[in-house]
């Protein structure tokens, strides 16, 4: 078992116990989010660190709300 821990930029994205690394070039879902591996770093024999590029989260914008629609409802 390994202690795979996954950044994107320097933020802690999420730590796991797997029993298989992820490689290079591999690609991911973490938090629902797709990604890729960018690189793999051991930095003890249990303890890896795992570089990951994210998709970025958009918003989408709520539909614009006209005159009538901002009126209290009594």
């Amino acid at each position: 078992m390994f202690s795979v821990y996954f950044f994107e930029n320097k933020d802690l994205v999420l730590n796991q116990l797997l029993k298989n690394v992820p490689s290079a070039g591999d690609e991911i879902k973490i938090k629902g989010r797709k990604g890729k591996v960018l690189s793999v770093a051991t930095v003890d024999e249990n303890k890896i660190y795992v570089q990951v590029d994210l998709e970025k989260v958009t918003k989408s914008k709520a539909a614009a709300l006209t005159p009538l629609d901002k009126k209290k409802k009594r």
